[in-house]
């Protein structure tokens, strides 16, 4: 109980009575295309400084603009998938860039075929 005299009650942003699409075709394939270009941009920068950033909050606004500028869909929840998706794509670009180069240093014989399993594997 709190101390105000008045009871608050939580009211969710999404009710339960509402049926909002979440996981839709446009949302993957823009999940998809975000989390490649913000997944290079990372390991690009990874790479040329020594610094990644975190892809949550541009990749959220970029998400909504086209979601909702674009293509006018009116759904948070297929945001969040989008964002979601971004987010652990930009991840996979950094772990690959903080891993892969310690395996040069150690003079081992890196094949694409080892980089493609090391990332997917991160990304798994």
């Amino acid at each position: 109980m709190s101390n105000n005299s008045k009871e608050s009650k939580f009211v969710p942003y999404v009710s339960s009575s509402k049926s909002l699409p979440e996981l839709t075709a446009t949302a993957i394939i823009l999940g998809i295309i975000l989390a490649i270009v913000f997944g290079a941009a990372n390991a690009y920068l990874g790479l040329l400084i020594g610094l990644t950033v975190s892809a949550s909050i541009p990749a959220a606004v970029i998400s909504m603009a086209i979601l909702r500028g674009v293509f006018r869909r009116d759904s948070i929840l297929e945001n969040n998938i989008v964002q979601t998706m971004t987010t652990a794509g930009e991840a996979i670009g950094a772990g690959a860039v903080f891993t892969i180069p310690a395996l040069f240093m150690w003079d081992m014989d890196v094949s694409q075929a080892f980089i493609i399993f090391v990332v997917l594997t991160g990304g798994f």
